[in-house]
């Protein structure tokens, strides 16, 4: 649920959207939002409690947010309502504002890319389940990618919600795109003069990790390599990437040149069905260890230490893994 003392009028969110700037939220600064991914609405989902008891003042879903992998807008809807009827997770939509993107079983298709025909359905079952307003940039474009930003000044954070599935080419071909034109086009105007003082990306399927077999950005080399370039030459500081999909949870950080400070990746997954009997594989960015039991991410960030500090958090809230990142 959208808390009215937080959003702006419907006024202003038109004019921005026609602006294609990222829509203001909160006045007052960020300190804590929290993340998690893969969560199937069949299965039991205690993890609401410690994530209600977090207190965040954001929720972002990064993908799998349910398993529909359908075509008809039946199914997709019916899954969503089991998990909007959750009575936690009503809690936590009345306490914090709730965003979000998609990955390959929102978007209806395993593995799904452009070829997939049941899209356009998929893209309207899962704004309706984020409450996106009906006037919403999002509701109109090819794609869920959005924009939305938090605070003012020195203690601004943008989020940008990205999508890699609408677009998304077959990862066989050389050359391959992630994100598409118009999407393109969009992340140059959301990035350029960026003087956020933390950009959170969030992405449905891994950004820095190049090294484990299954789906991630490095499967598109020039497109990856192009975004990296977007946050170079737009001067964009502090970055921390969201990712879900793997089942596993872990830290990643890169050295990109033309920028001193590093990028940052947190992949936090599942919520529900973790990967309980992972035994290993190389990431070469991997900072500490992989957590696998099933987790979500918090960010709290200390504006007047210009620390952010992330979390990989188990099911109980207990702190299990924790990185910290400069402003």
């Amino acid at each position: 649920m959208r808390s009215p003392v937080s959003l702006i009028s419907s006024v202003v969110l038109g004019v921005l959207a026609a602006c294609s700037h990222s829509v203001d939220l909160q006045r007052a600064p960020l300190q804590r939002m929290a993340f998690g991914s893969c969560l199937h609405q069949d299965k039991p989902a205690p993890i609401w409690e410690a994530i209600v008891a977090a207190d965040p003042q954001a929720w972002v879903w990064l993908g799998d947010n349910i398993y529909g992998d359908s075509a008809e807008a039946a199914v997709l809807e019916a899954a969503y309502a089991k998990v909007k009827a959750h009575p936690t997770y009503a809690k936590l939509r009345e306490s914090a504002e709730v965003f979000g993107t998609w990955d390959d079983h929102d978007f209806g298709k395993n593995n799904g890319g452009k070829e997939w025909h049941g899209k356009a359905t998929a893209q309207k079952a899962l704004l309706d389940f984020l409450d996106e307003p009906e006037d919403s940039p999002r509701r109109a474009r090819e794609g869920v990618y959005g924009a939305y930003s938090f605070g003012s000044g020195e203690e601004r954070v943008k989020l940008l919600l990205l999508d890699v599935r609408t677009h998304r080419d077959d990862p066989a071909e050389a050359g391959g795109d992630l994100f598409g034109e118009a999407q393109r086009a969009w992340i140059e105007r959301e990035l350029a003069g960026n003087d956020a003082a933390l950009t959170i990306v969030a992405s449905g399927t891994q950004v820095i990790p190049e090294d484990h077999r299954y789906e991630k950005w490095s499967q598109f080399p020039e497109a990856r390599e192009w975004f990296f370039q977007q946050l170079v030459e737009s001067g964009t500081g502090a970055v921390l990437f969201l990712s879900g999909d793997r089942h596993i949870s872990e830290f990643s950080q890169l050295q990109v040149s033309g920028r001193e400070a590093l990028l940052y990746e947190l992949t936090t997954s599942s919520l529900t069905h973790s990967w309980t009997s992972f035994q290993g594989e190389e990431n070469r960015h991997r900072v500490g260890e992989v957590f696998s039991d099933n987790n979500f991410g918090l960010l709290e960030i200390d504006w007047e230490a210009r620390e952010a500090l992330v979390t990989i958090r188990d099911e109980a809230g207990a702190v299990q893994r924790e990185l910290k990142i400069r402003l």
